[in-house]
């Protein structure tokens, strides 16, 4: 029983001690019971198992590995700090691109607030330039424009005599009285009158503009119609046309409009004029305009 009590302790304590105290203190109690049993003459066939050499190989064999492994591990180490080292020089060199690119994106943008200031200034002058080439286009007769005021229709004498025909001095005579009592804007049969207008007798025609027009003239006149009639009559050329028309037996026939639409003159160049003060610009509303 004690035979097999000490076996069963000497396979538990195998298992149970670690390896390198089994290499260290087996192999060497071992060595020593074999001497002690070979001198009492009761020296037992050897037990099988590894020689101290064999642990000793075994030993050097794993202290090589784990210094191999340390070595792997640091080297491994050693990859990982040259890696991070790496991917922080990239995360600079990448946060610096990005500060130059956000330092253009800056500059960009004050580029474009500076260009839409600017757009904004010159659409403000563009406007303002445009109201007043649209006032000057109404004052000088080359915008269409319309408006309430007066038409008038002068026809010659029904008696077919050529000297009680209506003349080129006949309708200055009529326009001057409208320009006097506040017409804003004349045409004679569509041709609009500017202070560049010549009205001319040219054979039996009277050219207005250029353009030869014949009867029956109908003028046509905007400004207030509550007093542009009685305006015009009251001017000293309104009163001498209305006088001439009922001593030659001119047609003549007078009546408010509430809507006339008067074409704008062609440009002409001017080759003697200058630029001079502007007075008050004429009280009109430009054709497609809002009353």
């Amino acid at each position: 029983m004690t035979d097999v009590a000490d076996r069963e302790y000497d396979t538990v304590e195998r298992v149970t001690l670690p390896l390198l105290a089994r290499i260290t203190t087996q192999a060497l109690d071992e060595d020593y019971a074999h001497v002690a049993r070979r001198r009492t003459g009761t020296d037992l066939p050897p037990r099988r198992g590894l020689s101290w050499w064999a642990w000793l190989a075994v030993t050097v064999l794993v202290g090589g590995l784990l210094a191999v492994a340390g070595t792997q591990t640091s080297r491994e180490a050693v990859d990982r700090l040259s890696s991070r080292t790496t991917l922080i020089s990239r995360i600079d060199a990448r946060r610096d691109v990005l500060a130059g690119a956000q330092e253009r994106v800056g500059l960009l943008q004050a580029a474009a607030t500076r260009l839409e200031t600017d757009l904004d200034d010159t659409e403000a002058e563009l406007d303002t330039v445009d109201a007043e080439v649209r006032r000057l286009g109404i004052r000088t007769g080359t915008a269409p424009v319309r408006g309430q005021g007066l038409r008038i229709v002068v026809d010659d004498s029904a008696s077919g005599v050529s000297s009680e025909a209506v003349r080129d001095e006949d309708l200055a005579l009529l326009v001057n009285g409208l320009w006097t009592a506040g017409a804003e804007a004349v045409a004679i049969n569509g041709q609009r009158l500017t202070v560049l207008t010549y009205i001319q007798n040219s054979g039996p025609a009277i050219n207005v503009n250029s353009r030869p027009l014949v009867p029956p003239y109908t003028i046509e006149a905007i400004g207030d119609q509550r007093t542009l009639q009685a305006r015009l009559l009251e001017s000293s050329s309104g009163a001498r046309f209305s006088d001439l028309a009922r001593l030659l037996g001119f047609a003549f026939e007078r009546q408010n409009v509430d809507q006339l639409r008067l074409p704008g003159a062609g440009l002409r160049r001017l080759r003697s004029a200058v630029t001079g003060q502007s007075g008050n610009l004429p009280n009109l509303v430009e054709e497609g305009g809002s009353p």
